[in-house]
């Protein structure tokens, strides 16, 4: 049994952006096992019944915001008006395909835009105050869109179109750091700030290192942003043990770089259970991950700190993990289930990563004076 124990919870406010839509809307119109299928409004509908299983919502710490209502003017701030008129246009004949990675249903285009506004909300609700934290519970995911395209079970980019939002319609200028934990590599999100040096990406993500795909640690940006575009890519099958590495990396750039606001593009698909990643993660890693990054948050932008869902897709895990975080995030104890009582030490990928992290470091000491 592991326990985490703390002198005192914490008093911190932690918003959670909720709405029934996400969790009855845009049903795949596809059966298992096919890969289009496993974005449903399940996974949002399995979370609430989780939550409320266990009396999160009963904790006066946990404050329920909605999406902010939007207008469709706001997704042209990072999508072009052909991309959104196809998704308007497939919606409006109630079903469609777009490439072998997204679908569309009669609900999809009104969804889309409700998780936009869900993004916003949880930024926005950070930024003024209203809470410490947030966790935006949306779907669809947003991290692989482009602007002119949907990718990989995403519509609009929502993180991408949530700091356009700020920045366009409450000039809100400051920096800003994205950490990407999504199993995949957020090939979408990255594109939108490649060249912007304030906007930190930096994504974690498993990587095939046999066949090789983008997302490699020489991808550093361009221009005024480079140095800011940081992949720290791991092996399949990596481990609780191997995961958090890439903190010795990641901690002395957030405090070299000192965003205003940081951002979580929370993918759980690196989860043991996961039907989709490859990798061998339990919720310790991602409680550890958020007790981690909300210290460092907390010295260097008064916590300010958002978790926006990305992908995640088994119903059994994607619960138990978005709960891990809350726990953390309010520095309460914590107890993994029972049923992740799984010894993967054989799978260790430690020394792989370790080589990794040397020759990132490398490549980063030419842009950030704490890399040494």
């Amino acid at each position: 049994m592991i326990i985490f124990n703390f002198a005192m919870t914490s008093n911190n406010k932690v918003g959670i952006i909720l709405d029934d839509d996400f969790s009855s809307k845009n049903v795949p119109p596809y059966p298992y096992p096919m890969f289009l299928s496993y974005e449903t409004p399940l996974r949002i509908k399995a979370v609430i019944g989780y939550l409320e299983k266990n009396r999160i919502f009963d904790d006066e710490r946990i404050i329920k915001l909605k999406p902010l209502p939007i207008e469709e003017e706001i997704i042209y701030l990072a999508h072009t008006k052909y991309h959104v008129d196809s998704i308007k246009a497939l919606s409006s004949r109630g079903n469609g395909l777009l490439g072998e990675e997204v679908y569309v249903t009669e609900d999809t285009f009104e969804l889309a835009k409700k998780a936009i506004g869900g993004a916003v909300s949880a930024v926005t609700s950070v930024i003024n105050q209203k809470v410490n934290q947030s966790i935006a519970l949306i779907r669809p995911p947003g991290h692989h869109a482009l602007r002119e395209t949907a990718s990989g079970l995403c519509i609009f980019n929502n993180i991408a179109n949530s700091i356009l939002y700020l920045r366009e319609k409450l000039q809100y200028n400051k920096k800003i750091a994205i950490i990407d934990i999504d199993a995949h590599f957020g090939d979408g999100l990255v594109q939108y700030f490649y060249d912007d040096p304030t906007i930190l990406y930096f994504s974690i993500h498993e990587f095939d290192f046999v066949e090789g795909e983008i997302g490699f640690i020489d991808e550093l940006g361009a221009g005024d942003g480079l140095g800011k575009s940081i992949n720290f890519p791991i092996p399949l099958n990596s481990t609780d043990d191997d995961y958090l590495e890439f903190f010795d990396i990641l901690e002395p750039i957030l405090r070299e770089f000192m965003p205003d606001l940081i951002i979580v593009a929370a993918g759980f698909d690196m989860y043991f259970a996961d039907p989709i990643g490859n990798c061998l993660l339990t919720t310790i890693s991602y409680y550890k991950f958020t007790e981690k990054l909300l210290k460092i948050a907390e010295g260097i932008c008064e916590g300010k700190l958002t978790f926006i869902l990305e992908g995640g897709y088994s119903l059994l895990g994607l619960p138990v993990c978005i709960h891990s975080v809350i726990q953390s995030l309010l520095k309460e104890k914590y107890k993994r289930p029972s049923f992740e009582y799984l010894d993967f030490s054989h799978n260790s990928k430690k020394n792989e990563i370790l080589k990794i992290k040397s020759t990132l470091k490398n490549l980063l000491a030419n842009f950030w004076t704490s890399i040494q």
